[in-house]
This record gives structure tokens, sequence and C-alpha cells, in this order.
């Protein structure tokens, strides 16, 4: 039963592996058939060309741009990129000004805005809404009006949505920037009956008196107004110049551009937010409901800023109760309060998608750009490299590989061909992982990962050797095949373990501290890594624990890599038939035996 215990473990793993092969080619082939997969790795910008967008900062006159805050700039576009699973992107400085983004093929609309975008989150009392139609002269503009309901919810957190209208008279419309809900965890549920909005004072009625806080209405000063009266947000250019300062009132629209508002300063910035998820809304029960929130979590002080203002806020009439919610100048919801929130977490519903909340949340996660950017340009750009470069990479691998080949058959003879095809199934397991992940991760193979592939055939090739040089000191020591293979991988693997894991380690370190170009050498040199020790495991030893049961190899033929006599070892029993039987060690040979 002992002997036949190593034959099944080797049986069981090579049918694991083959079952692992088969798996990743039939997900690389349903990627190509039902998906936008290829059969090929996806090139990086140096080897496949994309596109260069240049980003100009979007500054009032006289504002200058700091080295700091391009820098952050750049830093921030960075982590934004890679988290929409672009690789291989680069993000360089032009001057003192402009940023200059390189992506490998043509950029989504997704990664664009992530580029792009501010996504400054910032929480502003609502002073006065109306519709986002310019007021005509000599109309009474300066007395928007506003209807808002809240509805009680069984969830210990408030929901509020309002709707806005353009005047009394005009029939109610349903706002969709405004009528999603910010919900906010509190501790018991509270409900208000609609009510009309009472409507904003005209500038004069403020007084001349400092605002005392951000919901006081003397921020509506005349200049405030005349700019809400002449905004109209059906124009795509109206925030083009929007004047957009924390400590001072914004005039703007809803992300829709169907409304628009009077804020007052920002109650809580988006610097108060140390984390932001997007994923499916829980019910009080704890089932998950179809409506996409993003969940936020500030920061000790944005916390208590957040249930100071929903103090102020709950008694005070409508619209003056909407705590809007704004990115980069346009609002996203308003919703009114109907109780204070102590704990200061919200979370954020706005009729988005799971991947538009997931884009707006890693926005906000990364930090806001300390700059507005406007696109300057996109072109297209060739390979930095071309393929001249990548071919000559893959004639040295080549050269490599029958190097490899050549020694091994040289060396081991017919066990050569036990490593050759070791290289030839770590090869197509690099090759299903590589491709699999450029269609899954957006994974691209640049110059650099070329290299680490090139590299990994020597290392892999070490794997063999050690394993193959024990199991050869074993049959000098007198053992039998089947023996030393046993005793040889005991010790081997060891060897093989240590080995592999310093080079994983230095890939680690390579990944995590090195610039973008050794990135790529130290990822494909980490996941080589690992795939030797799969096959070492699940291939080659098993392989070999089978083959000691072929004559051919069990009787040390001389060609087989595994002679004994060729090895120079200890003294045997000639058993006939060309096989060697071990002396028992515990018998110390005699001249009779040696006759």
């Amino acid at each position: 039963m002992a002997s036949t215990a190593p034959r099944t473990l080797a049986r069981r793993a090579l049918i694991g592996l083959t079952v692992l092969v088969v798996a990743l080619g039939g997900v690389l082939t349903g990627s190509i058939l039902w998906s936008d997969g290829q059969a090929t790795p996806k090139l990086g910008l140096d080897l496949e060309g994309g596109t260069q967008i240049i980003l100009e900062p979007r500054v009032s006159s006289g504002q200058a741009v700091s080295a700091e805050a391009l820098a952050q700039a750049r830093d921030i576009i960075v982590q934004r990129v890679d988290s929409n699973g672009v690789s291989g992107a680069e993000v360089t400085t032009q001057g003192d000004s402009n940023i200059v983004v390189s992506i490998p093929e043509i950029p989504t609309q997704a990664v664009r805005n992530a580029i792009s975008q501010s996504s400054q989150m910032q929480f502003r009392p609502v002073l006065a809404i109306g519709s986002g139609i310019p007021v005509p002269t000599g109309s009474p503009s300066t007395s928007p009006s506003a209807s808002a309901s809240g509805a009680a919810s069984p969830s210990p957190s408030a929901s509020a949505s309002a709707t806005a209208s353009p005047a009394p008279s005009a029939s109610s419309t349903q706002n969709s920037a405004v009528n999603e809900a910010l919900t906010a965890a509190s501790p018991s549920p509270s409900a208000s009956p609609s009510e009309s909005a009472s409507p904003s004072p005209s500038p004069s009625s403020s007084g001349s008196a400092a605002p005392s806080g951000p919901t006081d209405l003397a921020w509506i000063t005349p200049e405030v107004q005349q700019a809400y009266d002449d905004l109209d947000c059906a124009d795509p250019k109206a925030l083009d110049n929007v004047r957009d300062v924390e400590s001072e009132p914004l005039v703007t629209c809803s992300d829709d551009g169907s409304t628009k508002y009077i804020l007052g300063p920002v109650a809580v910035s988006g610097d108060k937010i140390t984390d932001a998820t997007a994923g499916y809304q829980t019910n009080p029960q704890g089932v998950v409901t179809s409506t996409v929130e993003i969940a936020l979590t500030f920061n000790s002080e944005g916390a208590r800023q957040y249930a100071d203002i929903s103090r102020t806020m709950v008694s005070l009439p409508s619209p003056q109760n909407q705590l809007a919610t704004v990115l980069d100048s346009r609002v996203i919801v308003a919703p009114q309060f109907n109780e204070a929130i102590p704990n200061g977490r919200a979370s954020i519903t706005g009729g988005f998608t799971l991947a538009e909340a997931k884009e707006l949340a890693d926005q906000l996660k990364f930090g806001a750009l300390p700059l507005s950017f406007t696109e300057q340009s996109s072109v297209d750009i060739s390979p930095t490299l071309g393929g001249e470069q990548l071919r000559y990479g893959f004639i040295a691998g080549l050269i490599g590989l029958l190097l490899v080949v050549v020694y091994s058959l040289v060396q081991y003879r017919v066990l050569g061909f036990v490593t050759i095809s070791s290289i030839v199934v770590a090869g197509l397991l690099t090759y299903l992982a590589i491709t699999i992940l450029g269609w899954a991760q957006n994974y691209r193979l640049d110059m650099a990962g070329v290299t680490g592939l090139i590299v990994a055939i020597g290392f892999t090739a070490d794997s063999f050797i050690v394993y193959f040089e024990r199991v050869r000191d074993e049959l000098r020591e007198g053992r039998s095949l089947a023996s030393a293979v046993e005793t040889g991988w005991n010790r081997a693997k060891r060897t093989v373990l240590i080995a592999d894991g310093v080079n994983f380690l230095a890939a680690i370190v390579l990944y995590v501290l090195a610039s973008s170009s050794v990135r790529g050498f130290a990822f494909t040199l980490g996941l080589t890594t690992l795939i030797d020790l799969l096959v070492v495991f699940w291939f080659t030893h098993p392989l070999l624990t089978l083959l000691t049961r072929v004559p051919f190899f069990r009787d040390g033929h001389r060609l087989s890599g595994l002679d004994p006599r060729r090895l120079g070892a200890k003294k045997r029993t000639y058993a006939g038939r060309g096989r060697f039987t071990p002396v028992e060690p515990s018998a110390p040979a005699t001249e009779g035996s040696r006759a």
C-alpha cells in the first residue's frame, strides 16, 4: 500500500493540473467568443502605443499654479487611473503647469472622467432654489420657492427628498437631481409632513450684518442674487467660470441642469471623507435592495461638523433645511433634514448605476484634485519602442530557451525532456494567465514585463536542476530510483521553496517601491515564480514519480540520465538484465557480494 501511495498522489496532481489548464483555456475561449477578450496578451504603451491626453489647469485670472499642487494632482491621477484597471499608463508633468497622461489604447469615458474631474465633494446648505431657466426681468426672482416632503422610514436612518418648482403657480415637476435621497444613520426614525417652502428673502431683507453661519440668508447679497437671476442652467457652459470658494456662497446648477441654487459656504468639506464605497443599499431587515448607494465615512472632525450642521438645519424652513451634496461645483442631491444626524455617517443614493457609483466612490476615496483641469488635447501616439525591440526581446528569449534545452539534454539526456516539458507547461500557464488578466483586469505586457518572462526561464530551469541533482545524489548513495526520487524530493523541495520565496519577496518589494516601468518586470517575475512552484509540485515531481516504474529509467539505462554506473554509485548487487539493486545499509559489502 505504501509503494502505491506516491504514484496515486502523482496521478491526482497531474489530473488536477490538467483540469486547471483546461479551465483557464475555457475562460480564455469564453472571453473571446462572448466578450471582448483576445487570443494574445495586451501590449503596453511602449510596445503598442496609445493615447496622450494633455491636461491644463483651470484657474482664475491672476492665480498661479504651485509645483506642490501639480505634483499632488499627478499622484492622485495615477491612483485613479490604476483603480480603473488601466495598466502601463504614464502620468508626467509638462513644464510648470500641464499634466500629460499617456494611456494604452483609447481611454473610456470613465477613465477620462477620473483623469480630469476634480471630484471635490462639498456639503453646503441651500439658501435658495428655483428653476434652471433664468428669471425674466421684472419677475419676483428674489423669492424662488420650493416644496419639500419627507417620508417616514422604518429603518434607523432618515431619508429625505425635495421637489423644486419655478413658481407657486407652476405645475410641480420632478427634479431628478434633487429627488434622490441622502440617507444618514440616526438612532431613531422621524417623519415630517409635506410643507411649503418659505420664500427666499430679497437681498435687502437680509440686512447689512455679517453672516453668522453657513445657513444665514445674509449671504444672499445683491451681487449673488444677480448672478442667480442671470444663471441659465440649460447652457452647457454656464458654470465654466463659476467661482467655487469654500468660505463663500455658491451659485450653481443641479447635475442635470433643471434646477439652480444659491448655496451657503461649505459646512463639511470633501477632505473630511476617509472612505467611500459603492454597493447596493441594505434595508432595516438586512435584505439587500436594488438601490445603489455610495457610503461615506468621515473622520472625527467631519463627523462632528456633519452632526452640528444637521442640528442647526433641522429646525429651519424649507428650502433652508436642505443640505446640498456638491461635486465639482454641481449639485448631485439636495435633500432636507427631518432630524439631527449625530453620528455623521451618510450614504448618497442618486439614481446611479453600480459602475457610476464605483467610479465616483474611487474618485472620492483617492482624494480631490487640488486643481481643476480641462482637456487641452488628445492625440494618438506611436509605440515608444516599437515592434523591432519586441522582436529582439522574443529572439533573446528563444536563445535563452534553446540554451536551456541543449544544456538539459547534454547534462540529463532523456531526463532532460522532463525539464523541457516542464518549461512548456510553465509557458502555457504563463500565457493563459497573462492573456486572461489582459481581458479581466486590462493588464498590459510591456518590455519590462517581457524581460521578466525571459529571466524566469532561468529560474524555472534552476528548480528542476536542484531536484534532479538531489535525485542523482541519492542514486550515488546506493538507493533505488523510486527511493531516490522520494528522498531527493523531500530534500529538494525545501531548497526550491526558499529560492522561490526569495524571488517572490524581491518581486513584491520591486512592485511596491519601484516606478511603473520596473513594476512590469516585478509583476511578471512574481507571477512566473508562483507558476514555477505550481509546475514543480504538480507536474515535474509527479511525472518523475511515475517514470520510476518505466524500465528505461528504473533499470538505469545509460541514456536515461539516471545510470548509477555513470553517476559513480556505491557498490551494488547485480540483478541481471541491466538492473541494479542497492545493498542493504545494515549489511556491509563483502568480497563474495562483489563477485
